[in-house]
């Protein structure tokens, strides 16, 4: 009896939890726009410097809100061969199961660069934050994979989900060809991201105070770097001379690859 009413407690601090960490990421996003970036302006007239540390600020941001919802019980993580992501010009893959994916792998990813859906260059609270770090609209049309390969070439990390939306709660992965058109046109190396989450939280279709029955276990396996050349094997056409080929054929390797269990 008392552990089903400590498993009550429990459950219901996390949902006020929850909610809380939430609010404040909101607000955060509004001091950032409102306060923050504007003061950032006006101290650093460089253009490139000041996306630089736009950058920067807000990956200190996503990393007090991840260690937020840590301290107050709502998760815990682990994360394995992060090693791999301490470098510049990057194409990070990932598998997309929760709603904090991009904020848990950007609160660690220096010189994070990543794909933002419209929407939210509209919306109040992050529209400020996403224009100061330069990050890429997703309706940028025919001109989307070439702002992609300009920012790994600059330096950036640049982070992409290759479902393009959070995995349904099947747990199927269906990946879109774009993150392989990117990585083949560039011509570089992808660093990919298994991340797992037990039991199941913030998923497609899932509101968030619909907290799982136990705290929420997130781990983030950084794998080593895949190149083209051994994926698309011998015998096969080199990728630059085949890309649409060599994208389809990436992309079912990725599709597999996100789909094994670590």
């Amino acid at each position: 009896m008392l552990d089903r009413v400590f498993a009550l407690i429990d459950r219901g601090w996390r949902i006020l939890a929850t909610g809380m960490c939430f609010a404040l990421f909101g607000l955060g996003g509004l001091l950032l726009r409102l306060v923050v970036f504007p003061i950032l302006q006006l101290l650093v007239r460089d253009a490139q410097q000041r996306v630089l540390w736009a950058r920067h600020i807000i990956r200190l941001a996503f990393r007090a809100f991840v260690e937020l919802m840590r301290i107050c019980g709502v998760i815990r993580y682990e994360i394995s061969g992060l090693e791999r992501l301490n470098r510049n010009g990057q194409l990070i893959l990932a598998n997309h199961p929760t709603l904090i994916d991009t904020v848990l792998l950007m609160a660690f990813v220096r010189h994070a660069d990543c794909i933002v859906k419209n929407a939210l260059w509209r919306n109040p609270f992050t529209r400020g934050p996403i224009r100061a770090a330069g990050y890429i609209s997703n309706d940028q049309g025919p001109d989307l994979i070439e702002d992609c390969i300009r920012s790994i070439r600059s330096g950036g990390n640049l982070i992409i989900f290759p479902e393009g939306t959070r995995t349904p709660t099947d747990g199927q992965i269906s990946l879109k060809r774009g993150a392989a058109n990117v990585a083949v046109r560039c011509g570089c190396p992808i660093t990919p991201v298994r991340i797992r989450c037990t039991p199941v939280t913030l998923s497609k279709g899932e509101k968030w105070w619909q907290v799982p029955a136990r705290r929420a276990h997130f781990r983030l396996q950084i794998g080593d770097d895949l190149h083209l050349d051994h994926i698309i094997g011998a015998g096969q056409p080199h990728p630059a001379d085949n890309p649409t080929l060599a994208a389809r054929q990436l992309t079912t390797y990725l599709q597999q690859y996100f789909m094994k269990e670590n």
